[in-house]
């Protein structure tokens, strides 16, 4: 087979990624591999060796932490993104940021197409090859594992045969994806919706019922919507991440188990451990319901769902998410404050916050002495308020109410 040029592949050391370094070389390719840290568990030293060991002619080993918290993890808290209201998008948020720098490695490699490890039935094809052509049109992307059609069980015997080392075992076959935000399982006996989580399945996070049985409260502040000391402490975004899934996972905080649509179809069973994610989650969206108005709070929480299902099907760098980022920084301009979360026993439950933007007022609220409502003015306003519904019911009576209920009243013989 003849020469191709140069493909970069997006590389994490595991099965898919590993098999698939050998496949593309029997295409006609010389493969550049780059692998992204963006805060998963791995040696990366090992993984660029193990990179050009298996065959690939340039091995790209990127620190990314930062700019993932930065321009990826704090916009989705902004957002309070959640797909369908329970998965914090971990996985998602990753993609956009590897694609924009496999373009970039493919840009300095002069390489004619970039390469993953997806199957055709996950979501992470379609958001690599939307957002790396959304960078550069002109790159070709080729998926191995895909076109190849191998099964997980195929590609095991594979590496075998090819001395390639893998973790994955028939006996073991979770698929994981992990960074600092989350960590996704996937496979095995994963795959049954009738099956509870098996306790190996997860690393973040202690089994709930084995948690402490002493409850602890943390203090997160918050500026512009953004975590920035935790305990009093300031801290840097990864430190405070990092952190907060120590803490949060001891506490069992932060397990999802979810049947996900996904967006090549069908529903899938998704199993996910985030703990720093749920807790600032939590602890945001209260913060936000003490700083900002009704109408604004409505709107907000209609637009993250969009700003969600967007990160969530590749749609990262179109112009309706940056238009939504936009709207959302504009409306954390006053969401600063402290809040105090509780964990316990697998929960994070927001106990009390305090802010200097609040437009929470103690001396409207209190029904005790201090009380500076205008009781004089709900009467005036009940009769304004109601006005439209009692005209019109005035000409329009609501039909079959009992003119003369037969009714027994309690008490009565």
């Amino acid at each position: 087979m003849g020469y191709k040029g140069k493909v970069v592949l997006a590389y994490s050391g595991g099965l898919d990624t590993s098999v698939a370094i050998l496949w593309l070389k029997e295409q006609g390719y010389d493969v550049v591999t780059m692998t992204a840290d963006v805060g998963q568990a791995v040696d990366l030293a090992a993984t660029k060796e193990k990179a050009l060991k298996t065959g690939a002619c340039n091995a790209y080993v990127m620190d990314l932490r930062e700019e993932f918290v930065e321009n990826f993890v704090w916009p989705s808290l902004k957002a309070n993104a959640m797909y369908q209201g329970t998965y914090p998008l971990n996985s998602a948020l990753s993609r956009p940021l590897i694609s924009k720098y496999l373009a970039w490695v493919a840009e300095v490699e002069g390489a004619v197409a970039v390469a993953h490890g997806c199957t055709g039935k996950g979501q992470d094809q379609v958001r690599i090859e939307v957002c790396t052509n959304a960078l550069n049109p002109d790159l070709a992307c080729i998926a191995p594992v895909r076109d190849w059609q191998f099964t997980r069980e195929a590609e095991i015997d594979f590496a075998a045969e090819h001395g390639i080392e893998v973790s994955l075992t028939k006996q073991s076959p979770y698929s994981i994806d992990e960074n600092m935000w989350g960590r996704s399982i996937e496979c095995g006996v994963l795959e049954d919706p009738w099956n509870e989580p098996p306790s190996d399945a997860f690393k973040l996070t202690v089994d709930p019922w084995k948690a402490p049985d002493e409850m602890e409260t943390i203090e997160i502040t918050f500026e512009k919507g953004i975590p920035v000391a935790l305990n009093g402490k300031t801290m840097g975004g990864i430190e405070l991440i990092l952190a907060l899934n120590k803490v949060a996972g001891a506490h069992g905080v932060g397990r999802i188990d979810m049947i996900e649509d996904r967006l090549v179809g069908f529903k899938s069973r998704e199993v996910y451990e985030c703990p720093a994610a749920i807790t600032l989650l939590q602890a945001h969206k209260a913060l936000e319901t003490l700083t900002l108005s009704k109408d604004l709070l409505t709107t907000k929480k209609e637009l993250e769902t969009k700003y969600a299902e967007l990160a969530y099907v590749g749609y990262w760098f179109s112009p309706l998410k940056e238009a939504l980022d936009v709207f959302f920084d504009h409306t954390q301009k006053c969401v600063s404050g402290i809040v105090r979360v509780r964990l316990f026993k697998g929960q994070a439950v927001v106990v009390g916050m305090k802010s200097a933007s609040s437009i929470y007022k103690h001396n409207l609220a209190t029904y005790s002495e201090g009380d500076a409502f205008d009781h004089k003015a709900a009467v005036g306003f009940i009769k304004i308020w109601g006005l439209p519904i009692k005209t019109w019911r005035q000409a329009h009576p609501v039909e079959n109410v009992p003119s003369s209920p037969n009714l027994k009243v309690v008490g009565e013989e």
